[in-house]
């Protein structure tokens, strides 16, 4: 039998007031998400002067963290390497986005959620998602 560690809301609502905390430090809204393994939501916080664009954006690069394991940041660098590139078409998944800030959850090495931001310069999404994973985990 195998057992599955999932994220609480409790580990959620970490990552969401750790992001928001950092925002807020930067004087920035953007819109702030924690999922499960599959990329299905468990939190979402739109704060003050987010776009609303960086709803569904946010929610993406959280279900694209999620669902293929690897930071959505790495999935846009490998689909736009000039050599070895690709469509993302090809994934046959159109939520899935390859713009920085979204981040797995890794826990035992098993996936076990996602964390992402949007509405801000990629960079510092990438930045303040770590901060949520960070949190998420209970290292901060």
């Amino acid at each position: 039998m195998r057992q599955l560690i999932t994220l609480s809301h409790q580990d959620a609502q970490r990552a969401i007031e750790a992001m928001q905390a950092e925002c807020d430090k930067r004087g920035k809204g953007g819109v702030l998400v924690v999922t499960d393994a599959h990329g299905e939501l468990i939190a979402l916080l739109r704060m003050d002067g987010a776009p609303f664009s960086s709803i569904q954006i946010a929610l993406n690069k959280a279900y694209t963290a999620a669902r293929e394991r690897k930071p959505s940041y790495e999935l846009g660098q490998k689909a736009r390497d000039p050599e070895r590139g690709f469509p993302m078409t090809n994934f046959g998944e159109l939520r899935y986005t390859t713009w920085g800030g979204g981040l797995p959850i890794v826990i035992e090495g098993e996936v076990v959620g996602a964390v992402a931001i949007s509405g801000l310069p990629e960079q510092e999404d990438m930045e303040i998602a770590e901060l949520g994973r960070q949190a998420a985990l209970g290292i901060i």
